[in-house]
């Protein structure tokens, strides 16, 4: 038998998808704010990989061979060209794309924004949960360190590195949109997720 608790978490999760359902296309929590601060510049736009379906990595698993690594279904490059387009229609100004090494990751920022360099400080630690701290540090760092000023930066990362940044677990394609305070340190602003 479920529990009330179980069924009111449940209750409330369907209530927080609901704007996405309505919306269809793209829809955020904060409503069209989330593009809104994009326009405006000065933001980093947090996104985890598009959908990949599994969990972790095989056992196999090497960083340069995507055989070996769980990649994009067909509707993950779907939604990672989604997003390619909803950047385009708005016309968001974008300062530069970092990517984890990981083979989604690398194909999400490949498909939604062309150009990206690789950023070891975005690999996930899923396997590796005490490297957890010391990736988040150096996450922060790249943030401070390309800080944007005109236009966005946008990071292609892993639920697992957004989690311990902001504490939001997001959907596959998600974008969690984050401000630095003066102390550099992510505020988050508003969340983005694009269906396909």
């Amino acid at each position: 038998m479920v529990g009330k608790g179980v069924l009111a978490r449940f209750g409330f999760s369907l209530l927080a998808l609901l704007p996405v359902m309505i919306n269809g296309t793209a829809a955020a929590q904060a409503g069209p704010e989330g593009w809104r601060l994009l326009g405006r510049g000065g933001h980093v736009v947090l996104i985890r990989h598009s959908l990949a379906p599994g969990f972790g990595d095989p056992p196999n698993f090497t960083l340069g061979d995507c055989a070996t690594q769980r990649n994009l279904s067909e509707e993950g490059r779907r939604q990672a060209r989604a997003i390619r387009d909803a950047f385009r229609e708005r016309g968001i100004p974008i300062e530069g794309v970092f990517s984890s090494q990981w083979c989604r990751c690398r194909e999400t920022a490949a498909l939604a924004f062309g150009e990206f360099r690789e950023q070891p400080a975005l690999n996930s630690f899923f396997e590796r949960p005490e490297l957890k701290a010391a990736q988040t540090r150096a996450m922060k760092a790249l943030l401070n360190e390309h800080r944007p000023r005109a236009g966005n930066l946008i990071l292609v990362t892993h639920q697992v590195n957004i989690t311990a940044l902001t504490d939001i677990v997001p959907d596959s394609g998600e974008m969690v949109v984050v401000a630095l305070d003066k102390q550099g340190e992510p505020a988050v602003k508003a969340r983005i997720l694009i269906l396909e």
